[in-house]
């Protein structure tokens, strides 16, 4: 049980990342009225975390970082940096950086599947255990 929930967290992080860049994208980026709120000089204290984040977009920065990840994941062989890449590449993809999001997210997942099939053990395939190998006749 151990090992199934340690190899399936990475993916559950992954999902969560992109289940809260969407909503993110869709109940506090999107909305016209929230907009129309900031536009104002005296909105509301969140407008600058909204600001921050429709200018990470819009300059590219949240595609850099994903591609940085990714970058990362491929020297630093570990399956935390390619989740990471993974992430990254999730939040680029729905917050519009699509190009590096997708690049990111798929060389993330790929280096990840890599990395938890590196670790598992093969399963015997002639089910023979220890017992020793026979010579051919």
């Amino acid at each position: 049980m151990k090992s199934a929930f340690r190899t399936s967290l990475p993916w559950l992080l992954i999902v969560l990342a992109g289940i809260a860049a969407a909503l993110v994208r869709y109940l506090f980026i999107e909305p016209a009225n929230l907009a129309h709120l900031c536009e104002e000089s005296n909105g509301p204290a969140w407008c600058g975390i909204r600001q921050a984040i429709v200018i990470a977009f819009y300059s590219y920065g949240l595609g850099y970082a994903a591609l940085a990840a990714t970058v990362l994941a491929l020297v630093w062989k570990h399956p935390v940096s390619a989740c990471l890449a993974a992430m990254l590449g999730f939040i680029a993809l729905v917050m519009y950086c699509y190009e590096a999001g997708a690049l990111a997210l798929l060389i993330g997942s790929l280096r990840l599947i890599r990395l938890q099939a590196n670790g598992l053990v093969p399963a015997d395939q002639n089910r023979q255990g220890n017992r020793h190998v026979q010579a051919q006749p």
